[in-house]
């Protein structure tokens, strides 16, 4: 299968590139060097003449931040290049896996979110990821929007790469107690995403994530946990609560409670996402492996 990759040098786009080469695919990857989504007529020039059968979206402006005091650029990234790599895939009768983010939800909800739930983006990230999806639907209703969470794998630092790194330091160890979401490991991705190429051809929105919810804290305290328990050596082994409201770094407002169902994944492709505590321990494991 041929499959180009848009944001093949991100944390998931390298996952999904090297997973399924090695499945035995053929992947053509543009990374943010290669491919300047913020010019409309580069990513046609390169785009338009190229051969898939389906194009991966990985590719973003996720500063959630710098979003918020720069939306023209994250519209421009976001939004408008999907509605062109979107159109360019339907003028080609090809399908684009677009992947999204749960922030497009307000967090008001304190039960997993549905496909089927209204979009209610809080700050310029999520109105440009929001307006991004609409784009893509509208092009075809055979592109598929995915919805993931919290992604961290091998290939980028991640949350958990960065508190850990913070325990091999220190002591002085906080996160935030009062949001809740669900990691996603890249890895579980790409084998969660295979069906999703060619065998569930499928258009639309889906949820995927790893299985369960969890705070940032409770999220940085597991990994320390289990690097404790491979012999890591760390000088901090608590991770102490914080509120989010009193991070004044943050610029931009974020949705309190971002949990996804992954039950109509489930319906579709008969895969149930193991836990994210199963995910984040192989993925501790490989750290401590490589020390």
């Amino acid at each position: 299968m041929k499959i180009a990759i848009v944001g093949s040098g991100g944390r998931l786009g390298a996952a999904l590139a090297r997973t399924w080469s090695g499945d035995g695919d053929s992947i053509v990857g543009f990374t943010h060097a290669s491919l300047n989504l913020a010019d409309d007529s580069e990513v046609r020039r390169k785009l338009e003449p190229l051969d898939f059968d389906i194009l991966v979206n990985c590719a973003a402006l996720t500063n959630v931040d710098y979003c918020e005091t720069h939306e023209l650029e994250a519209m421009r990234v976001n939004a408008d290049a999907v509605r062109t790599i979107a159109r360019i895939c339907a003028a080609k009768g090809r399908r684009c896996l677009h992947i999204s983010t749960d922030y497009v939800f307000d967090g008001e909800k304190r039960e997993p979110y549905t496909e089927s739930d209204l979009a209610g983006p809080l700050g310029a990230y999520g109105r440009s990821k929001l307006a991004g999806e609409r784009a893509l639907l509208k092009a075809s209703d055979s592109h598929l929007v995915v919805r993931v969470s919290w992604v961290f794998g091998p290939d980028r630092p991640s949350f958990v790469d960065q508190i850990l790194q913070k325990a091999r330091e220190t002591d002085n160890l906080a996160a935030v107690a009062d949001k809740w979401a669900v990691p996603t490991y890249t890895l579980d991705a790409a084998r969660l995403l295979r069906p999703l190429l060619s065998d569930v051809p499928v258009g639309g929105i889906l949820h995927l994530c790893n299985a369960g919810s969890c705070t940032w804290q409770e999220y940085g305290q597991y990994a320390i946990d289990c690097a404790a328990s491979f012999g890591v050596p760390l000088k901090g082994n608590t991770v102490a609560p914080q509120n989010m409201a009193g991070l004044k770094v943050f610029i931009a407002r974020r949705p309190v409670y971002t949990v996804m169902s992954t039950e109509r994944l489930t319906e579709l492709t008969g895969l149930v996402p193991r836990t994210w505590q199963e995910a984040v321990e192989d993925h501790v494991m490989e750290l401590a492996l490589r020390k």
